[in-house]
């Protein structure tokens, strides 16, 4: 999710307004002497502009504070928005509407709920739009988590399984439609451990394809209608840029074919992250992530490698297979004031059974952190591969 400070430096302006008018009220009653020429719009307007850049200057170097007295409000409306860059869809631009908010009985020491309402639109012709977020009931006893995704992507395509994906020639361009719905309802049954409930829509619609012989005769249109249920262990200090704390996730989704699915199959998804701080502004942050495709999965819905967030310097789909298997580790360290940096190292795998296991993808890469405010970070990595794959990352908030 993308951010920029854009309500927070209006803020600062108007509270710099503010401090010039009272300074020359002050200096008048006390009877300073100010030059004809010197009106006291004038004086406001110096005084505005110099704490405006001094205040720019401290909030650069870590000098400002980057809390707000409405944090403590149970609910909280804020616009964000700005630029994000990756290899996949190129230079775009995010706009993100954020509900934050307590539910009635919730106490204010509580973690906040979130929805986030957002588009998206890139350079290369990639857009989407969708609503996200996580409702937290009192004291943590009940969770919903969801997610509404619609989105056009033309996407490059090498067809299904390593092998495919490993030769260079078998790229081809397709242009997708995507509709996807996901959301888990889950109940604490003991301290940290939640079971509940899931379902999953999903529908594409392959517009174009340079080369159809590379869906090996599969469908253009396809929809998976889902139902399962979520497991989630979560001891993490908060949600989003965990610094201490683990998080275990596991969701299985069933999809039969009385429920209209053409492909039936049914998938395992499991994600296990670890934190903690060994030293003073350092993170050390492991990750495991794994599916599990059972039956006959349709080539939109075959496990895929890289993203934004993990095998990061791999294109977004172009390892795809029944199976997919990644695991990083990475070292988040504070350098001076609001600045940080990031390296990390990790390994990835698709393979369609035991016997094609062994083709692993090496990956490994730097980051530069700077922090916009409490618990939000701007985040630029560079990710490196096998032969040659790699990619730039622009965004918000870390990786996992």
């Amino acid at each position: 999710m993308k951010r920029t400070i854009l309500l927070s430096t209006l803020a600062a302006c108007q509270l710099c307004c503010c401090a010039a008018v009272g300074a020359v009220e002050s200096q008048t009653a006390a009877g300073v002497n100010v030059p004809a020429t010197v009106t006291a719009d004038s004086m406001a307007q110096r005084v505005r502009r110099h704490n405006f850049f001094d205040r720019l200057a401290r909030y650069a170097t870590g000098n400002e504070s980057d809390t707000s007295t409405t944090e403590a409000m149970k609910m909280k409306w804020v616009v964000l928005g700005g630029p994000h860059y990756s290899t996949d869809s190129k230079l775009g631009l995010a706009l993100s509407g954020m509900l934050t908010f307590r539910l009635k009985g919730c106490s204010p020491t509580e973690q906040a709920s979130s929805l986030n309402l957002w588009g998206d639109i890139s350079t290369a012709g990639f857009w989407a739009v969708g609503v996200s977020g996580t409702v937290l009931f009192p004291n943590d006893k009940r969770r919903v988590n969801t997610e509404l995704r619609f989105s056009y992507s033309p996407i490059k395509f090498w067809g299904m399984g390593y092998d495919m994906a490993d030769i260079d020639a078998n790229e081809t361009k397709l242009d997708m439609q995507e509709l996807r719905f996901v959301a888990d309802y889950v109940v604490q049954v003991v301290h940290h451990l939640y079971v509940g409930p899931a379902a999953a829509i999903n529908y594409f619609h392959c517009s174009k394809i340079g080369r159809r012989e590379l869906l090996e005769g599969q469908d253009l249109s396809l929809q998976n209608y889902g139902l399962g249920f979520a497991v989630h262990y979560d001891s993490r200090d908060q949600m989003n840029n965990a610094t201490r704390g683990c998080y275990v996730g596991l969701k299985q989704i069933f999809r039969p074919r009385f429920l209209g699915n053409n492909y039936a199959f049914s998938s395992t998804q499991l994600t296990a992250r670890a934190y903690s701080s060994p030293w003073r502004g350092g993170v050390v942050a492991g990750e495991l992530t794994a599916c599990f495709n059972f039956g006959n999965p349709s080539w939109a819905m075959l496990a895929q490698l890289g993203s934004n967030s993990s095998m990061r310097g791999y294109y977004n789909g172009r390892y795809r297979d029944k199976h997919m298997m990644a695991a990083q580790v990475e070292l988040r360290q504070t350098v001076w004031r609001r600045n940080g940096i990031a390296v990390w190292a990790g390994v990835g795998n698709v393979f369609h059974d035991a016997f094609t296991f062994g083709n692993l993808l090496p990956n490994y890469g730097i980051g530069y952190r700077f922090r916009l405010r409490k618990n939000v970070v701007l985040r630029l990595d560079y990710g490196f591969g096998k032969r040659g794959h790699n990619g730039f990352v622009m965004s918000v908030n870390e990786a996992f």
